[in-house]
């Protein structure tokens, strides 16, 4: 009877040992999944979206319809919702940067045209991952957004989006010294900071939406690092 008791003891923690790490491992792969939707696009769509800006935007179909796919199967589930969330940043994207990319006002509210969207999904509890990805995504773009604003880089926003690509490279000279100041580097950790503080925060949470917020949140970093270091390069 002891054994017995001792046997279904432990068979009932080792299920709960690996249910937990199922979870874990399911958290960082939506983790990891939301930073590569963030970062890639970012190196794909841009040089396509300028040469081939109705190809880029009908490949929002593509997403859309492989999403919807995704979301029918209970395995495959969580995935189909998070590229539901990346394909509203794809036909954004699409948008702004295959037309309105001289005006940078508008970057931000295009950028952000499926919020009341994504907001009413939350407040219904539909397609948590794939809205909060694309909420955080949209933080993280409103934090890059309000850096060229504060340091006075719309100029060069508009110069970068003119001037032929061997041209970029002096454009970037240029931008990167007024980056390179004690107001430019001092807003740089001000707003690594916010970012930080919004990205690792939601990584507390159990739940995967979150996960796939702080994921999209964190790869601004990346993204905007890898942009300095070209300046820096440069």
């Amino acid at each position: 009877m002891i054994k017995s008791i001792f046997l279904t003891f432990t068979a009932r923690n080792s299920l709960i040992s690996v249910s937990e790490k199922i979870r874990i491992s399911e958290k960082w792969a939506v983790f990891a999944t939301a930073v590569f939707l963030v970062s890639v696009p970012v190196f794909f769509q841009a040089p396509m979206v300028r040469q081939l800006p109705w190809l880029s935007l009908a490949m929002t179909g593509f997403w859309l319809w492989l999403s919807l796919k995704l979301l029918e199967n209970r395995t495959t589930n969580i995935w189909g919702d998070l590229l539901l969330g990346f394909t509203w940043t794809w036909f954004t994207g699409s948008i702004y940067w295959g037309w309105l990319r001289y005006e940078p006002f508008l970057h931000l509210p295009v950028e952000a045209m499926f919020v009341p969207f994504a907001l009413w999904c939350l407040r219904n509890n539909r397609d948590m991952v794939g809205n909060c990805f694309y909420l955080g995504s949209l933080f993280g773009t409103a934090v890059t957004d309000g850096y060229f604003f504060i340091t006075g880089l719309i100029p060069y926003w508009r110069q970068l989006m003119e001037v032929e690509p061997q041209m970029a490279l002096e454009v970037f000279q240029n931008a990167f010294t007024l980056v390179n100041t004690s107001w430019g580097i001092s807003w740089i950790i001000v707003l690594v900071g916010i970012l930080l503080l919004f990205g690792i925060a939601p990584l507390q949470s159990e739940k995967l939406y979150w996960w796939g917020f702080g994921g999209a949140v964190l790869s601004t970093i990346l993204v905007d690092s890898l942009f300095l270091l070209a300046g820096v390069v440069a």
